[in-house]
């Protein structure tokens, strides 16, 4: 593909150690925008997303890899940490995932790096951040969304709490530690140093939580699983239709009124259980009922015709055949086109968000092979020549 770079990154060089999803995933988000992102994977193993996704298909490692070069080090022995080393030299961030105190271990944690490189960004990703009681532990994902709070609140009251089906604590600690690296990029502008960002899984989630600790704290109220629905906030749900399931928000004053009007009900916007804010979320399931037993006498099409009518925000539950063929994610370009000599033409999820003067971009597909770029880095930007490359090759080291 080899695209030109427009990103706002571009000039960035970013050095990925981690694996699995949150700290590739930071890296994928800075590569998005125009860093060169140069992941370190382990030698002939390489990261363990080379192997994951559905059936034979292992597509997860061409979104989480795209924009990356690949070189393989072995971090446990010294020549292989010498080489991150070298690396993290040239490098403006580093990103690693690894358990805290690991880096340490290796001779690679921040004091070793900043001594190389006072300008370097340290990206630390971990279940429990780098410091505190719980920081030797082992943190995946599940664990960060459970003590974060969100397992708790998420799937229906009668039954065990649900997850998405998503990694969505290891993307948002990936996130922030992308918004981490971001920020300390603008204070090394003014400071001319770099810094460590640790993003903590648990924390990661925690942010997002909204109100849930005052409200416990205040009010001693303890938010709990409510299925489809947020408890107090109606009508906004997943509705039946004849042919189908539709999504209606219509929780504020004004757009309720014009969904009673869509519905040829207009009396219950008047209605004194329904007329406010607290009075539709005391009677939410009435409500509910009430709104099912008119959308199921509609196919989707034919709700959602009336919703954009009556500007009600409203939308279809969307599956990837959805987002194939929808008119809006075509003319966003919300899906971006790869042709891959293994799995052919697909597609994949563009760079996200948008910027109008240095947009992001998918230039490269993800390195088919372990230590594909072992020879461009190697030897073009740390300089080891061919005999070198290949004594560390048969040594196990790279």
């Amino acid at each position: 593909m080899d695209l030109e770079n427009t990103g706002a990154l571009a000039g960035i060089r970013v050095i990925e150690l981690g694996q699995l999803i949150a700290g590739p995933f930071c890296g994928q988000l800075l590569g998005d925008m125009g860093a060169e992102v140069i992941k370190v994977e382990p030698p002939r193993q390489g990261d363990p997303m080379r192997n994951w996704g559905h059936g034979d298909a292992k597509l997860w490692w061409e979104v989480v890899a795209r924009n990356k070069k690949s070189v393989s080090a072995n971090l446990r022995v010294p020549e292989g940490q010498d080489i991150v080393r070298k690396l993290a030299a040239t490098a403006d961030i580093v990103i690693e995932n690894f358990k805290p105190g690991t880096m340490e271990k290796w001779g690679l944690g921040p004091d070793d790096l900043h001594a190389i490189n006072p300008r370097l960004i340290i990206v630390r990703v971990s279940g429990y951040g780098q410091t505190g009681p719980y920081s030797s532990r082992a943190g995946f994902g599940g664990i960060g969304e459970a003590m974060g709070g969100w397992r708790y609140i998420v799937g229906d009251p009668d039954r065990a709490p649900s997850r998405m089906g998503v990694s969505i604590g290891d993307s948002l600690a990936a996130t922030y530690g992308c918004m981490g690296a971001l920020a300390a990029l603008h204070a090394r502008e003014r400071t001319g140093r770099g810094q460590v960002v640790d993003s903590a899984l648990y924390e990661a989630v925690l942010q997002v939580m909204e109100s849930l600790v005052p409200e416990y704290v205040v009010q001693g109220h303890v938010r709990t699983r409510s299925g489809s629905i947020l408890e107090g906030i109606a009508p906004s749900n997943v509705y039946p239709t004849s042919d189908g399931e539709y999504l209606i928000g219509a929780n504020q004053d004004a757009i309720f009124g014009r969904l009673c009007k869509a519905m040829g009900r207009p009396e219950l916007a008047g209605d004194e259980r329904y007329a406010t804010h607290v009075a539709r979320g005391r009677h939410q399931t009435e409500l509910d009922d009430l709104i099912a037993d008119w959308t199921r006498t509609l196919t989707v099409d034919e709700l959602e015709a009336l919703m954009i009518e009556h500007s009600i925000p409203a939308g279809k539950i969307y599956r990837a055949a959805d987002m194939l063929e929808d008119p809006h994610f075509a003319a966003r370009e919300a899906l971006v086109e790869m042709d891959s000599p293994r799995w052919g033409k697909f597609r994949m999820q563009n760079s996200f968000p948008k910027l109008s003067d240095t947009p992001g971009s998918i230039r490269s597909l993800a390195p088919a092979e372990i230590g594909q770029h072992n020879a461009e880095i190697y030897g073009a930007l740390l300089g080891l020549d061919q005999a070198e490359i290949d004594r560390l090759s048969a040594a196990g080291v790279i």
